[in-house]
């Protein structure tokens, strides 16, 4: 691959290239290109103007312009490189398809212990692994295409836009005139200062789902979601995988029992993990690159065929001609704005990774929805008034809403927590997926849920009930009286409720139970 420097966020060339590139340039890149920018596209004449312009078609930018599409406004949308942004192109979609071949092979590696012997030649192959990936994300890239979203009554224009007065935004030698404007230009990796790696050449997430060939030898810098997720996937098709994290303990923010089970995993599935280790600098050898990095132990070295760098993103906030317009912004914190996404022109709102400090897709998505709410119709919808989960989707996955017990305590809300291990709940038994927990914190003397971690295969698809139930106002109690089927793991968070219920048998409630019990006989 070229040098990381040269490449755009986008993973598309350097601006100055005449048409999008997406490799392998197969008919189904093709078609995600035919979709999602077409190269004959030809930029509408703009309205005399609009009730919104939104910079940007990541996942905040559609949803912005089909809801107020659809409401009646008059939108444009302006895309520089791929509509569909992160989520469609590198991110979520071709991420979680690898992720679900992977899978695969991880329960193969448990034939065994369900009664199952296997041939030895049974593996991945990662050529076809990436091909379906590339047509499925072709199929999906429909959802988010130039085409659906004039149909929708949106005019899109592909190309850089820039403002150039507090009401005007120019992309393509055209200006279009905005009564609201919308920032929407997400995020993209961060390239790290390692000497000599852009040399060597190296990949992000960006660029990584281009790969034909598996890498024998992949190193992944950052044990951030990202680096873990991709570090077992590409382990489990076959790569030898080192990970590099500079800290004591993998993904940070995550609840510390949680970190723990993934390490574990990890080790027993072969990815060697260098914990408190620092990539010092990138060297070319003979069979592939030698990464240098700081140890513990000293100096060490290593040979691998690709260095993966998965560690943080920053925002797209240059290019954009701010200052004209007043809008505040930090170079690695993004947009600055209020908790109504207003940022400090008050004309101008910003939504999703651009201006977000958790970046996810469905983050993005509620967060348009606010700036539907309150750019058109004068609402008041509260950024900070969202309850977000997210989910790391590692096997198992950790899934968290709400607060972890550090950040309650820091915060300085008493809580009580509740764990429920899937070693002891029968369908993980079953199932063979005991390594994992449900673990619900409610402010102490209450049922009420400050927040949760659930460890499991499926985690990602358990945490809306506890997320619903914090949304609803439903305590913990609440959830011990909603009937599960057994056998499901979904059950744990019922036991979690019923852990809380026992709680209120206080020996004073127990002693007039008694008292009733011996009078009622």
């Amino acid at each position: 691959m070229p040098p990381a420097e040269t490449l755009h966020p986008s993973g598309l060339p350097a601006p100055g290239g005449s048409e999008p590139v997406v490799l392998p340039l197969d008919a189904h890149n093709r078609e995600l290109i035919d979709n999602v920018h077409p190269t004959d596209w030809v930029n509408p004449q703009p309205a005399a103007r609009y009730n919104l312009v939104i910079i940007g078609a990541g996942t905040a930018g559609l949803v912005t312009a089909a809801g107020a599409a659809g409401l009646g406004a008059r939108v444009a949308l302006v895309e520089r490189h791929l509509l569909g942004g992160d989520c469609l192109n590198y991110g979520c979609v071709p991420s979680k398809c690898m992720i679900r071949s992977s899978r695969v092979a991880g329960e193969l590696q448990k034939a065994a212990r369900l009664g199952f012997l296997l041939p030895e030649a049974a593996r991945a192959e990662f050529p076809a692994v990436m091909e379906r990936m590339r047509r499925l994300r072709a199929r999906i890239s429909h959802h988010d295409s130039a085409e659906r979203f004039r149909s929708l009554g949106v005019d899109v224009f592909l190309g850089e836009a820039r403002f150039t007065s507090p009401d005007t935004v120019e992309v393509g030698g055209k200006t279009l005139r905005f009564k609201r404007a919308v920032l929407a230009t997400g995020a993209r990796a961060v390239h790290p200062a390692i000497p000599g790696l852009a040399e060597a050449g190296y990949h992000t997430n960006e660029t990584i789902f281009s790969l034909t060939e598996l890498p024998a030898r992949l190193a992944v810098i950052g044990g951030g979601p990202v680096g873990c997720e991709l570090a077992q996937a590409f382990r489990r098709l076959g790569s030898e995988v080192v990970l590099f994290q500079g800290s004591s303990r993998l993904l940070n923010r995550e609840d510390s029992d949680a970190a723990e089970i993934l390490r574990q995993t990890f080790l027993r599935e072969g990815i060697r993990l260098a914990l408190n280790c620092r990539p010092v600098r990138v060297e070319p050898s003979a069979s592939g690159k030698t990464l240098v990095f700081a140890s513990p132990a000293g100096e060490e070295r290593i040979e691998v065929d690709q260095i993966l760098a998965g560690a943080g993103r920053a925002p797209n906030v240059t290019g954009l001609n701010l200052e004209e317009v007043g809008v505040a912004y930090d170079p690695k914190k993004g947009i600055e704005v209020d908790d109504a996404l207003r940022t400090t022109n008050r004309r101008i709102f910003a939504a999703g990774d651009v201006c977000m400090e958790d970046k996810h897709t469905h983050g993005a998505d509620a967060a348009a929805r606010i700036v539907i709410q309150n750019a058109l119709f004068l609402g008041r919808k509260k950024l900070s008034s969202l309850v977000i989960p997210r989910c790391t989707y590692t096997d198992p996955e950790i899934a968290q809403v709400g607060m972890s017990g550090k950040q309650a305590h820091k915060a300085g809300i008493e809580v009580t927590t509740f764990v429920r291990r899937f070693s002891d709940v029968d369908r993980a038994i079953l199932d063979g997926e005991e390594d994992g927990f449900v673990k619900v914190h409610v402010r102490s003397g209450t049922d009420k849920i400050v927040g949760a971690t659930i460890v499991a295969p499926h985690a990602g698809e358990m945490i809306s009930e506890i997320t619903l139930a914090m949304v609803g106002g439903l305590g913990l109690g609440t959830l011990s009286g909603v009937i599960h089927p057994y056998p499901t793991q979904s059950e744990a968070i019922k036991q979690a409720g019923d852990a809380f219920q026992r709680t209120r048998l206080t020996p004073f409630v127990k002693k007039l139970l008694s008292r009733w019990m011996e009078w009622t006989r």
